[in-house]
């Protein structure tokens, strides 16, 4: 009965013959499942930021060629210049570009928002199994210690039997 009690107090930490229970190896397997998770989410967000970051850099670079570009056009305008045909060309291109990034910058913000919901959602989960656990343990308590009551009762009219 003192293992017993034992293992209770433990939080079910161990068996009788001194093995993890299989409550301890799913605990054991949640937390490796949320460790893990933790991990990739810091991976995501570290990726995440660098790509940002480089779409940044980028759109910085985009913007500065297109001026540069309007420049160009308009100074090969005045000497009406043979490349003017070519430098629309790439203006065109740039701004198709342009084009293209806007509707990819609007999915990152709505991946990113869908992110941070699900996140939120399995964090409140987390925390409910967290209470329940607590429930259970305490439930499991209290009816050790009436059925330990109710034991040291019949034990004790047994004795008065004799």
């Amino acid at each position: 009965m003192a293992a017993h009690a034992q293992r209770v107090k433990n939080s079910g930490t161990m068996s009788y013959n001194g093995s993890p229970t299989r409550e301890d190896k799913e605990e054991d397997m949640s937390r490796s499942a949320l460790l893990a998770f933790r991990e990739k989410e810091e991976e995501i967000e570290r990726k995440k930021m660098e790509v940002r970051g480089r779409v940044q850099t980028y759109l910085g670079r985009v913007e500065e060629e297109t001026k540069r570009l309007a420049e160009i056009r308009e100074e090969l305008e005045a000497l009406t210049d043979p490349m003017r045909k070519e430098v629309a060309i790439v203006r065109r291109k740039i701004d198709a570009v342009n084009k293209e990034l806007k509707p990819l910058g609007q999915t990152c913000q709505k991946k990113e928002k869908e992110y941070r919901e699900a996140l939120e959602a399995f964090n409140e989960k987390s925390r409910e199994k967290t209470l329940l656990i607590a429930k259970l343990m305490e439930l499991v308590n209290e009816s050790e210690r009436l059925r330990m009551k109710k034991l040291d009762e019949l034990s004790k009219n047994i004795d008065s039997l004799h």
